[in-house]
């Protein structure tokens, strides 16, 4: 081999080793994945945007007669690719009816996601309290977002649920394969309104799923109101509704005494109709305990008999 030859096989060498470090050095980019919802309606009582994000039966076609019933989750953007995640799972053992889930979520952005649901899930007009008590949201969620005081509008749960009722359910059930069986979960302030959903039952939804519900809303006004409802009235008039309430061990002090109140009183009221189960999350916190009521609400609203 020449001189010129092996200078240029170690020149050759040099750059494949430089090239080959260069390339082994760079770091990828992480991708982004933004969840966008299926649908957008805009309410004609409200005049806000709610986003719908939708989740279907493996052997969901529309080229057969059959219908599913319909699970809504309330914080969609979030709530729903969780229990979207688990229901697969839960499939793979054949345990969960099929049933189309859908997100209804209230906002593309933090502000307007919190803004909308205080004033959708509240149940009551309510003063808000400064930070140091139960209600934070004109003092750690308003210094977060540099909200002016007094923003936050509660109060909103009964034109919320006229929204749902006449505008949200009449769109996808004209729209794909639904039926009259229809079910709600939410947490914090969703779980709120889900309990205000089954205490003004009429037989819409026929499945609560109740999580870490903020029943101290407004001095526990809906509390109260149940409490006297479960104890007063021996008959419930309603069609077969089951009931899956949760809270965790680890949240606030008042979370647990006021669900377990609302839970008793609704389990003494003994209801033939009321098929009701209630569980305290060991070791969870208010945000924790999500993914884990989550996957307890479809299991017991929707799994096979």
């Amino acid at each position: 081999m020449t001189i010129l030859n092996s200078l240029k096989l170690v020149i050759t060498t040099m750059l494949l080793l430089i090239c080959s470090t260069i390339a082994f050095g760079q770091k990828l980019a992480p991708k982004e994945r933004i969840l966008a919802p299926d649908q957008t309606i805009t309410s004609t009582i409200t005049g806000k945007d709610y986003q719908l994000y939708l989740s279907f039966p493996k052997n969901y076609s529309t080229k057969d007669s059959i219908t599913y019933p319909v699970l809504y989750v309330l914080d969609g953007m979030n709530a729903s690719r969780i229990i979207s995640g688990i229901r697969p799972l839960m499939h793979l053992g054949n345990q969960l009816e099929d049933v189309i889930i859908v997100g209804i979520g209230s906002g593309l952005d933090p502000l307007s996601w919190y803004n909308n649901r205080y004033n959708d899930y509240t149940t009551s007009v309510s003063i808000p309290r400064d930070e140091t008590t139960r209600d934070k949201a004109n003092g750690l969620w308003g210094k977060k977002f540099d909200v002016p005081k007094g923003n936050f509008k509660s109060g909103g749960a009964a034109k919320f649920l006229k929204i749902i009722k006449t505008e949200i359910a009449p769109y996808l059930d004209k729209n794909y394969k639904t039926n009259a069986d229809r079910g709600i979960t939410g947490h914090s302030l969703g779980g709120l309104f889900t309990a205000y959903c089954l205490v003004n039952s009429d037989g819409y939804f026929t499945r609560f799923g109740i999580n870490s519900p903020a029943i101290w809303w407004d001095n526990e006004k809906l509390l109260n109101q149940a409490v006297a409802q479960f104890t007063e009235n021996k008959i419930w008039d309603l069609p077969q509704t089951k009931v899956f309430i949760s809270v965790g061990d680890q949240e606030d002090s008042f979370m647990v005494p006021t669900m377990m109140k609302f839970s008793k009183y609704l389990e003494d009221s003994n209801y033939e109709n009321i098929d009701l189960k209630w569980k305290i999350f060991d070791g969870e916190n208010h945000i924790s305990v999500i993914p884990a009521s989550l996957s307890k609400t479809i299991n017991i609203l929707y799994r096979k008999k």
